[in-house]
């Protein structure tokens, strides 16, 4: 029998945690045996002293046993379940188009999404601007349109890694947040109880990361992969740039439409085409539906371009209640804001660097993001026909379009934009999209 201050104790003067203590304090989460002031103290804890690998994999598992584990097999699908996360941005909406490409290629996708975070958006409020589309399917239904679609993209529900939802909380409150160990826990946590044969991690780098360094990024990038291999789940890690928005309209309406465009051949901006197709691709290879990254991108390359990854699309909206004829009339079903403004650029040049961070909360200030967590979103409001960095620009020329619910918030969000990008008198030197590949 464990105590739980002498768990703590052990932890604040720096020693290592067993698995069994571990497994014995976040157990006691749920089971209220353990309190809020204990759980700060174990958080601020591990902040300053970290946890070794071993501890992370032992603090992962479990969280995930805190709740229900999902299997797969009684379903008998013929591949693989694979997944990816992302850490979050601006303008990603991979989430929407990834689900669907490795359905066409014979995966099968439960991705568990969360909702938008600070001045990054999150692929829930995406999908909840789709009149009549179920976020949060019973689990028959969930199960049932990812055998039969290949792909369901839906929200955390209460039963999975319910220790981490409380224990998020907790950090959440107490400026406990920034630990690499902590992030990783809940990260992986959430993934291993969906029960997945690989994961590939998204991990962002840049002004619009969550991390605030490259080196930070590469640090959880690294944690992740050492400990999902060490929990058993195949994973990878794949560091990407946000230093500007990722696709060039951000806003969650219009995210939907260009993910639309996307896989109908409509419109592939080339970074989120680049950032699409090396998870995916990386996605197919550590879940064998492809030998190597060639023979993946060109697997991928062709469900793009025969319809069939647009048709998983269009199928998986229906399946969870969306409407049938989406993808033929967006504008019939998919908000429109009445405001629709320019940002004029206030002088000649390139667009050299973003505030990535700041385009992100622009966003959220035109009503399509939350400053509470019982905020409502604005479906409508974004931004579209973002300039790239690189752009050449003449002075009043459009560096965006804001789409507005009024004229005044269109106004602030003008001047926003206007903040976020510095326009120099030369070219930048060109960021990678994907800066690395991080794999066991």
């Amino acid at each position: 029998m464990f105590l739980p201050q002498e768990i703590i104790r052990k932890k604040r003067d720096g020693g290592v945690l067993s698995a069994e203590e571990i497994q014995f304090f976040v157990g006691g989460i749920t089971s209220n045996r353990v309190t809020e002031g204990q759980i700060a103290a174990l958080a601020m804890a591990v902040f300053f002293n970290d946890m070794t690998m071993d501890e992370r994999v032992a603090f992962t598992l479990a969280m995930r046993d805190s709740g229900e584990v999902l299997d797969w097999r009684s379903l008998d699908l013929p591949g693989p379940v694979v997944d990816k996360h992302s850490t979050g941005g601006v303008g990603d909406v991979v989430s929407l188009l990834l689900g669907p490409m490795i359905a066409a290629c014979g995966g099968f996708v439960p991705m568990i999404s969360g909702r938008g975070l600070g001045h990054t958006g999150g692929t829930l409020d995406k999908f909840d601007s789709i009149p009549g589309y179920t976020t949060v399917p019973d689990n028959t239904l969930f199960r049932k349109v990812v055998k039969e679609v290949g792909v369901a993209i839906i929200g955390q529900t209460s039963s999975l890694a319910p220790s981490d939802k409380i224990f998020y909380g907790v950090r959440d409150v107490t400026a406990t947040v920034e630990s690499v160990a902590m992030i990783t826990g809940s990260i992986l946590s959430k993934k291993l109880s969906a029960g997945l044969d690989a994961l590939v991690m998204d991990v962002k780098a840049g002004s619009g990361a969550f991390m605030p360094t490259y080196d930070k990024s590469v640090e959880l990038a690294d944690s992740i992969v050492k400990v999902g291999n060490g929990a058993g789940m195949m994973t990878s890690a794949i560091l990407t740039d946000m230093n500007e928005s990722l696709a060039p309209y951000a806003g969650n309406a219009l995210e939907v439409r260009g993910a639309m465009d996307y896989l109908t051949g409509v419109s592939r901006p080339a970074r989120l085409h680049e950032v699409t197709m090396a998870l995916c691709a990386e996605m197919l290879v550590l879940g064998k539906l492809a030998q190597n990254e060639t023979e993946a991108r060109a697997k991928l390359q062709a469900c793009l371009d025969n319809g069939s990854a647009a048709e998983r699309f269009a199928r998986m909206v229906v399946a969870l209640g969306g409407p049938a004829d989406l993808m033929e009339n967006p504008d019939k079903h998919l908000e429109k804001a009445p405001i629709v403004v320019p940002v004029p650029s206030l002088k000649s040049g390139y667009a050299s660097t973003t505030d990535c961070r700041g385009i992100g909360l622009a966003v959220v200030s035109l009503g399509g993001g939350r400053r509470r967590a019982a905020d409502p979103i604005d479906f409508a409001v974004g931004l579209t026909a973002l300039a790239g960095l690189g752009d050449k620009i003449e002075a009043g020329q459009p560096l965006a379009m804001v789409h507005a619910r009024t004229q005044e918030a269109a106004e602030q969000a003008v001047r926003e934009i206007q903040a976020a990008y510095q326009i120099g008198d030369s070219a930048p030197a060109a960021n990678p999209v994907v800066y690395r590949t991080i794999r066991p």
